[in-house]
């Protein structure tokens, strides 16, 4: 596998702290509040979605609801 700027902060199972977490958890909190889904960045990431969920947490995002769009009963 060739190595990229993202792959080294994406190896499975190693652990991201210091300037490089904060640099990663910045990206995220980005790409959540611009409609992003947790599972979506997880997935791009190579991270498991605890392991983003726990990032956006720590860095104070307010997390959205969970599911879609609710459909309304038709008036009647």
């Amino acid at each position: 596998m060739a190595a990229t700027g993202t792959a080294a902060s994406t190896e499975k199972g190693r652990r991201i702290v210091g300037a490089e977490r904060q640099t990663l958890a910045k990206d995220l909190v980005k790409r959540y509040t611009s409609g992003e889904s947790i599972r979506a960045l997880a997935a791009s990431t190579g991270r498991s979605y605890g392991f983003v969920h726990r990032v956006l947490t720590e860095s104070g995002v307010q997390l959205r609801q969970r599911g879609g769009a609710r459909r309304r009963k038709k008036q009647q």
